[in-house]
């Protein structure tokens, strides 16, 4: 992996340049060792544009983390890069608990889960990667000690964003109306466009998937004025992580995009 990356901001400026696989936090006594990393409410002043380009691929960064949860690859970082710069401006602790991920908020606290064994821990996101084939998140050392990542070096995990005791939720303008136990229970959906034709359907689909749109799915609706072809994204289960996505979507300019509940 090179030793550096170029952010890109939408308007093709150059915002930073910083290391493609280092990550961390200042050596913070509270952040070394136990459980896991302590989420406090903050904002990096770098490290988040609103999307940049990593050999060849832009990424667009989420506007929050609320209601985020994935799953995939997780690898991890060591002494090489430890005391460098991160893209949030921090320098990389290889013993606090710290990660990188490609779009989540600078700083994102994650709860990461290793599918295979069970163990758990909280980092501090606070870095961009991994740009290595699927994998999803960077550990710091000392998270993938925690995790018994070390020795294989990498594991499937999942991860999903905590929410700090003191921090204030954001509103969010809901794009149609959802009880909370609708919204628990029945996917959302971001319909992007619906058409008599499954070429014009399937061209859309390929485009989103160019734009780092992967959970892309042309599903058919039968109506009284015939068959039609939607193109959707998702399916999401929290009306806040749909609205995020909906944004995304509206910056790569599809401003048609709405929010659906699955039929």
């Amino acid at each position: 992996m090179n030793s550096s990356i170029r952010f890109i901001a939408a308007s093709g400026l150059l915002v930073s340049i910083v290391s493609a696989c280092t990550f961390g936090v200042p050596i913070d006594r509270r952040q070394v060792g136990g459980t896991g990393a302590i989420p406090a409410v903050e904002k990096s002043s770098s490290g988040n544009p609103s999307s940049y380009v990593v050999f060849g691929k832009r990424y667009y960064v989420l506007d929050n983390a609320y209601g985020f949860v994935e799953r995939g690859t997780a690898s991890w970082y060591g002494r090489k890069f430890h005391g460098r710069k991160t893209s949030s401006g921090e320098i990389y602790n290889m013993h606090a608990m710290t990660a990188a991920h490609k779009t989540l908020p600078l700083p994102t606290y994650v709860r990461v889960v290793n599918l295979a064994n069970g163990k758990s821990v909280v980092v501090k996101v606070n870095d961009r990667g991994p740009f290595v084939g699927d994998r999803i998140i960077d550990l710091s050392y000392a998270a993938a000690q925690k995790l018994g990542v070390i020795g294989p070096g990498t594991a499937q995990v999942e991860i999903s964003a905590v929410r700090s005791a003191t921090e204030k939720r954001r509103p969010v303008v809901r794009s149609i109306p959802l009880t909370d136990q609708v919204a628990a229970d029945i996917p959302l959906f971001i319909q992007m466009g619906s058409f008599g034709s499954e070429v014009n359907a399937q061209k859309m689909s390929r485009q989103l998937r160019a734009l780092n749109e992967n959970s892309v799915s042309v599903s058919q609706l039968q109506t009284s004025n015939g068959l039609f072809y939607r193109v959707r994204v998702g399916p999401l289960y929290d009306i806040d992580e749909a609205n995020a996505v909906l944004r995304r979507l509206n910056k790569k300019g599809f401003s048609s995009a709405r929010i659906v509940v699955d039929e």
